[in-house]
């Protein structure tokens, strides 16, 4: 007969709430104890995908989703084919939320609400009798032999032979993660790899970029120093914003960016379309437009809030007509619809959803979340340096990491 297993998580997010359950699930006579700083559970899943909750993706080959992954996809791949996400997605339809796949492939429940993931987590956890201690700060997490002392900020003491870290990193502050699991990694010999936003916007030196706010593009090649994507985005009052960006601000999450030291962004608005092609196609409509002021004839190409800027960018004086434009004139304007110009000094502080780096994945067993130094302690979740584009991998991988440490744990 097995005995009783102690297992205590710390944190309560989405990787912490499933591995409770998996491990649980996995040994019904274990004694699961959530410990949770928040007054309730799953503040971040709560607000995740603008409340709508972006539970997981529609990607399910898994190798295919792997690459969304900038830091940590190879570490994440037993995680991930043991719970990929038609089994997340499987998951939660058993357990009464009925989920939707969208056009771009994001995962959501049907009822547009991150409450009913989070409700259907929680009544599981209270069904198999694991305990959740809410209002309940760790202060520290030290191993005495083959145990672990885990202390609360009120000084009481709790016992167990397992310890789960599903910290989260330290973006999104206000629902706790505020990289208490950090400390408590390096404390029992970890190390913390560089930490830095990901998944922010950018802030721009140009005062005309207010006057773009809104403006939208459903497919451009962005380029940022040494790193490009193509995707959706958006200007903003004080820069730009949307899918592409953030997978941007993922690749330069390590990059020092300030308005000492700038980097430069150019925007393709016509990435499909080689350099001599589209300034063809620009001669071939002056020819058709040629009484058509400068900002007029952008027009055709451009949402018209934007020509102006374009205009003003190329340096050719007055509204000129399009038919008095001159050959370096129009080489001049494709240059800037193929590479338009803008200087980032900083990111939109405080937006940011997850923390690129965390604990080290080298000390990590990863067909198991198990420390390779401190037997007994496993990790999951946004605390180890494993990050990804938006569109539900972020989910994904706390799911998946967060399955196989409860699993694991309770093995």
């Amino acid at each position: 007969m097995r005995c009783v297993k102690k297992i205590i998580i710390i944190g309560s997010g989405a990787a912490g709430m499933m591995a409770a359950i998996m491990a649980i699930d996995r040994n019904p006579k274990c004694a699961v104890k959530i410990f949770e700083k928040n007054a309730y559970i799953g503040a971040k899943v709560l607000i995740s995908g603008g409340g709508r909750c972006n539970v997981t993706t529609g990607i399910f080959d898994v190798k295919e989703l792997l690459k969304n992954y900038p830091r940590g996809a190879k570490f994440l791949m037993t995680a991930m084919f043991r719970f990929p996400p038609e089994k997340v997605m499987e998951w939660f339809e058993e357990h009464g939320v009925p989920l939707k796949k969208e056009e771009d492939l994001r995962v959501f429940p049907v009822s547009n609400n991150g409450k009913d993931i989070v409700g259907a987590l929680e009544k599981h956890l209270k069904q198999k009798g694991v305990e959740i201690f809410c209002n309940m700060a760790v202060t520290q997490v030290a191993k005495n032999g083959g145990q672990f002392t885990v202390t609360s900020k009120d000084g009481r003491t709790f016992i167990s032979d397992a310890v789960i870290l599903t910290t989260g990193g330290n973006a999104y502050r206000h629902t706790g993660s505020t990289g208490d699991g950090y400390a408590f990694s390096q404390a029992l010999g970890h190390t913390i790899t560089s930490l830095g936003p990901s998944l922010n916007s950018f802030e721009v030196a140009e005062k005309w970029v207010s006057e773009l706010a809104g403006v939208s593009f459903e497919k451009a090649k962005l380029t940022l120093g040494d790193y490009e994507r193509i995707g959706a985005f958006v200007f903003t009052h004080r820069g730009v914003s949307g899918p592409a960006v953030f997978a941007l601000s993922s690749y330069a999450a390590h990059e020092l960016i300030s308005a000492q030291k700038p980097l430069q962004l150019t925007v393709d608005f016509f990435q499909d379309e080689k350099f001599e092609t589209l300034e063809r196609r620009l001669f071939d409509l002056i020819q058709k437009n040629p009484k058509k002021g400068l900002e007029n004839f952008l027009d055709i190409l451009l949402p018209k809030s934007l020509c102006g800027v374009v205009a003003a960018l190329s340096n050719i004086e007055g509204n000129v007509k399009a038919g008095a434009l001159t050959k370096e004139n129009r080489h001049v304007l494709t240059h800037l619809l193929k590479e338009f110009p803008m200087m980032v000094v900083g990111r939109s502080g405080g937006e940011e959803f997850v923390t690129a780096g965390g604990v080290d994945l080298s000390q990590i067993n990863t067909n198991t979340m198990e420390s390779k130094i401190c037997p007994g302690l496993y990790f999951a979740g946004e605390v180890l340096d494993v990050d990804g584009f938006t569109g539900g991998f972020n989910l994904q991988a706390a799911w998946a990491t967060g399955a196989l440490a409860g699993s694991s744990a309770g093995a």
